[in-house]
């Protein structure tokens, strides 16, 4: 066979990237109940970001002297779907808490790490700030959906000052060229922060200066002049005097606009409805007026607005369903305006408001091109009302018109007196896993995920760092008690779907002595559709073995082996095959299966003992397991497949002849650098190369070491076996 072809540069070197935000050296402290604690200082850097990974190491020393003695540390930042708040868990390894995720879309992201719940501390190391909120820093995934948020050449841009106000502070923006003599004063807008916010949330955490300059290089927007003041909930007077005595601005209302993100957006419809007359464009970024509209006199907006536009994220967002209800009243009460659609992406967060200040923008002081919702944005139809509490089974799953899903999940009420209620679940990128903080509902917590896309899902409670299962979903994962799984449907997740009943294979349990452990234990074996007991020629056999802390269980309840399986027979894309999925917990998988599960298997089913019709998979441990057998027993299995696994150290004891001579297949799969079996894989291929063992490999799978990425491991594998070299494996 050939070897597919690999990059030569297997192995990511990570180095730090300081883009976006100002960099400004800020106090560093540790929020905790007894007060402020200062951490040490770092020689290198706790984040370091390449490709779109970000990998973090923190030093146990620095973690120790920024929160004491710790059991737990996680990186809270808006990694989680929608680009909303989650945790990311640290592992201790070694002398450093690490994780690493990715690839993270492309976007501004904002973290801090978080000990024990309730010990919070900055990334000593990152320099950048966020003023509002002195514990955050930033860092910028570059990207082409970012490019409006990206840093213009030095120069090029607008100028970005602070100015002081009774009342507060101001960061004001002046366009390119901006002339204070200028004949014609130049319209202003004036953005507001959320509840909680400053003036310098717009820069640090909305990239205004860099969304300003790109729209103005780009010739999308009238230059203008851009006010970011303090939060108010009342009239921005003396900011507008303040601005009035400082820049050559417009006086009256047709060309001074109003926009802020949450309270700032409620805060700017409120202006438009109350004050009209005052501003004449309104934006509201997720807006929430918690009392309604006020009563209005609608032919007094209407002739003195020429803009009022609405935007809200998805079902996460805290705003979409007093959007649609603000949106009916302004309708009913005959008040002209926009609405932008729903961002499917994006929740109540600084990702959506990027994106509504973006499409704003452009829309000011001129006549807009068109007035309806942002390409991909969707209709909102009706509220986002999940069942009652107390309804089970659970989750409840909802879908958008686009078919996006989003996942609602609640405890029971014996967490009433918790403190710290996360939902961990495997809906990052590529399949890895945050926890989503979960918001008290009475006497229970609730939190809804999204939107997600068609997979295999699994999930647990973590209340006070304690794990606990969803009593009310009715799915058990034995190896993992507290675990609880659903399935998105949909074509992504097609062969990861029941088939309709009676049309999949059989799947049995097995019992057989093992010589290793010696006990009694069980294996599941799963028969093709039609399986003949009788037929002339015996079936080839698959033994697909798990990983570390599994059992025999686990290929079934989270692999999800015999949809696989059933799917592609189905598709006539499998070879008719016998798998066996028995317990590899044993120092030697070698005699365990040769003295214990292969004799079992060959006296209850009707499967050939040629090793061309023989084959051995395994995931993890299972892997490395695999290849010990290949070590060992050169040619007793011609079907070879590895799943996030290779050879610790230099490979010995190998008969590259026999190998060679014996394996019609040895295929190795691996995930992302996420994997942390990354590295160990591919300096195994590095070694097979030198030893002459050939090989495929697969490629780099997009996930992590976790089920998301094995599950399409057995998807591409199963298909290519037992195949003559006439017989290519089919399409998968």
């Amino acid at each position: 066979m050939t070897t597919t072809s690999r990059p030569q540069r297997r192995t990511r070197r990570f180095c730090t990237r300081r883009i976006g935000a100002t960099l400004v050296t800020v106090a560093v402290g540790v929020t905790t109940a007894a007060g402020p604690v200062q951490p040490a200082a770092a020689a290198a850097p706790w984040l370091t970001v390449s490709d779109g990974f970000a990998s973090f190491a923190v030093p146990a020393d620095d973690i120790r002297a920024a929160m004491g003695d710790v059991t737990s540390v996680v990186v809270e930042g808006n990694f989680g779907p929608s680009f909303n708040l989650s945790e990311l868990g640290l592992v201790r390894s070694g002398n450093a808490w690490t994780s690493r995720i990715g690839p993270l879309p492309a976007g501004l992201y904002h973290y801090r790490f978080r000990g024990d719940d309730t010990k919070i501390v900055k990334d000593a190391t990152n320099p950048t700030a966020v003023t509002s909120e002195p514990t955050w820093s930033t860092f910028l995934v570059p990207g082409d959906s970012a490019r409006l948020i990206a840093d213009v050449p030095a120069g090029s841009g607008g100028a970005l000052e602070t100015i002081a106000y009774p009342g507060g502070t101001a960061t004001v923006w002046t366009p390119p060229g901006y002339d204070a003599d200028r004949r014609r004063p130049y319209p202003v807008l004036y953005l507001q922060p959320g509840a909680g916010g400053g003036h310098a949330d717009w820069t640090e955490l909305g990239r205004a200066g860099q969304i300003l300059d790109n729209l103005s290089i780009q010739r999308r927007m009238e230059p203008m002049v851009v006010v970011m003041g303090d939060r108010t909930d009342g009239p921005l007077a003396q900011l507008v005097r303040a601005v009035h005595g400082r820049f050559h601005v417009a006086r009256d209302a047709a060309h001074r606009a109003v926009a802020g993100a949450s309270a700032g957006g409620a805060g700017a419809v409120r202006s438009v409805l109350t004050r009209p007359g005052e501003f004449a464009w309104a934006g509201s970024f997720g807006g929430i007026l918690p009392d309604g509209v006020p009563r209005v006199k609608a032919a007094a907006v209407n002739a003195s607005t020429r803009l009022l536009r609405l935007y809200t994220g998805n079902r996460t967002d805290p705003a979409y369903n007093p959007t649609y209800r603000l949106l009916g009243a302004l309708g009913k009460a005959h008040v002209r305006h926009e609405f932008d659609g729903v961002n499917p992406d994006a929740g109540h967060n600084w990702k959506a408001w990027q994106e509504n200040l973006a499409d704003f923008l452009p829309r000011l002081f001129r006549a807009a091109p068109d007035r309806g919702p942002s390409a991909g944005h969707l209709p909102l139809r009706h509220e986002f009302t999940p069942p009652p509490p107390g309804t089970t089974p659970t989750p409840w799953l909802s879908r958008e018109a686009n078919g996006d899903t989003f996942m609602t999940v609640e405890t029971g009420t014996g967490f009433a007196g918790a403190q710290h209620v996360t939902l961990w679940g495997n809906w990052a990128p590529g399949g890895s896993w945050v926890n989503v903080p979960m918001t008290r509902a009475g006497d229970r917590w609730r939190v809804t995920v999204g939107p997600l896309k068609p997979w295999f899902y699994y999930y647990k409670f973590i209340v006070d760092r304690v794990s606990y299962k969803d009593t009310s979903n009715p799915s058990r994962v034995t190896s993992e008690p507290t675990w609880s799984t659903f399935l998105v449907p949909g074509r992504r997740a097609r062969l990861l779907a029941d088939v309709p009943a009676g049309r999949g294979g059989a799947l049995e349990r097995l019992a057989y002595r093992s010589t290793v452990a010696a006990e009694d234990r069980e294996a599941y074996v799963w028969t093709p559709p039609g399986y003949d007991p009788a037929r002339r020629e015996p079936y080839p056999v698959l033994y697909l073995q798990h990983g570390s802390g599994q059992n025999y269980t686990d290929w079934v309840e989270m692999g999800r082996a015999k949809q696989i399986l059933d799917n592609h027979f189905r598709d006539g894309a499998l070879v008719p095959m016998v798998v066996v999925m028995a317990n590899g917990n044993v120092p030697s998988l070698s005699r365990e299966l040769f003295d214990g599960i292969i004799p079992a298997a060959r006296a209850r089913y009707h499967i050939s003992d040629e090793p061309q019709r023989q084959a051995l998979a395994g995931l993890s441990m299972g892997g490395f397991q695999t290849l010990d057998v290949l070590r060992s027993h050169p040619g007793e299995f011609a079907w070879i497949g590895t799943f996030s696994a290779g050879v610790f150290g230099e490979p010995t004891g190998y008969d590259v002849a026999a190998i060679n001579a014996g394996t019609r297949l040895l295929r190795v799969y691996t995930g992302n650098v996420t994997d942390f079996t990354y590295p160990i894989t591919m300096a195994t291929l590095d070694a097979f190369d030198r030893l002459g063992i050939r090989y495929e490999f697969a490629g780099v799978t997009p996930g992590p070491h976790g089920w998301d990425t094995w599950q399409k491991n057995l998807v591409d594998f199963a298909p290519r076996l037992f195949r003559s070299a006439e017989s290519p494996s089919p399409p998968t």
